[in-house]
């Protein structure tokens, strides 16, 4: 909704009584009366500025005896999405990297290099980047990968060690990882063509739990585990509560399987190594409702779109719990009572 703001040269009051306007030169914000409508003061040097809606401001503008300037002031958003989202959905980065994209000048606009990610762009517009063309977000899809040991989870490695995107089928998209797994941990690792469906996986607020298989060394009480069940502080970083359970002791070493809600790095190793033990194996073997079954190390495996639709709604986010429908009470109307063989009801004299 679009709204009317009037400047005037002089502040004005009026009767409390809708009386006429009459203007004042010196007067104060508690003196100025409203004009029968909501309105908004603000003071720019000696000019006031009053906000009236659309059709009452017609209606005011006669009785103002002062120089006036209306001013159309428009509230209505810009249509399209912002620029960061939309590179983010098409698979080009994240949000957070694609405005350090726009800074650098890599990502260009209907030809025209932008400096700032504050636009809104429709389906009209083109988008480059790097000179060449962005085709528009797909449909969000979401595949499955089991993640070897020795590959780290980045597109471009500083040191030049094999990556996980390296190891893909020729025939997948560009992708994306939901979370991390550390260059030694192993298991299920999700992959997304979509950003949004991406970072709102990511976020401890979706409430899913990831599960993973820990081989440990030594032969832990299961009471040692108690700190990281409560939730501990280390290094100053606090550990949200973990569920931890012993599966079985295998010669030197321990089997357990630790649940989470949250992906900082190393967490599970550093949670460990807090109560006095070392990691040797670790395994996701789940996240959230997507299990790694009995897929090899390596492949890759595409998640239905019906799946999808039903574990996400459709918009990356868990479905709420629909509330149970409550059955409205009926009340049995009362019967009159029937009167007993061979005797007739009395009647009212």
């Amino acid at each position: 909704m679009g709204a009317w703001v009037l400047y005037l040269a002089r502040p004005v009051t009026r009767g409390r009584h809708n009386g006429p306007i009459r203007t004042h030169h010196n007067c104060t914000h508690r003196h100025l009366a409203a004009l029968g409508c909501r309105t908004g003061l603000c003071q720019c040097c000696t000019h006031m500025a009053f906000e009236i809606h659309g059709s009452l401001c017609s209606r005011r503008f006669p009785f103002v005896h002062a120089r006036a300037m209306a001013v159309r002031m428009s509230t209505e958003t810009p249509p399209g999405e912002r620029i960061a989202k939309f590179l983010s959905r098409a698979g080009i980065s994240s949000r957070r990297e694609a405005e350090r994209l726009i800074e650098a000048g890599r990502i260009a606009v209907n030809g025209k290099v932008i400096d700032s990610p504050a636009l809104n762009i429709t389906a009209r517009d083109k988008v480059q980047f790097d000179g060449k063309p962005v085709d528009p977000p797909a449909e969000a899809r979401l595949w499955l990968y089991h993640k070897p040991t020795g590959l780290v989870v980045t597109e471009r490695d500083e040191k030049g060690r094999a990556t996980v995107f390296d190891n893909l089928p020729d025939d997948m998209p560009r992708v994306m990882s939901v979370g991390r797994l550390d260059l030694n941990s192993e298991g299920l690792l999700l992959l997304t063509n979509d950003g949004a469906l991406k970072r709102k996986l990511e976020l401890p607020s979706t409430g899913w739990l990831r599960k993973y298989r820990v081989r440990v060394n030594g032969t832990p009480d299961d009471t040692i585990f108690k700190p990281l069940r409560d939730g501990v502080s280390i290094e100053g970083e606090i550990f949200q509560p973990m569920q931890v359970h012993i599966d079985r002791q295998q010669g030197a070493n321990c089997w357990l399987t630790v649940g989470l809600r949250e992906g900082k790095n190393r967490e599970i190793r550093r949670a460990m190594e807090h109560v006095g033990l070392k990691v040797n194996r670790l395994i996701r073997v789940s996240y959230g409702p997507f299990q790694l079954g009995k897929l090899k190390a390596g492949e890759v495996e595409p998640v239905r779109a019906r799946v999808l639709r039903e574990q996400l709604g459709g918009t990356g986010e868990p479905e709420a719990p629909k509330p149970a429908r409550v059955k409205p009470e009926t009340r049995r109307r009362s019967k009159p009572p029937v009167p007993r063989r061979g005797k007739s009801p009395k009647r009212s004299q």
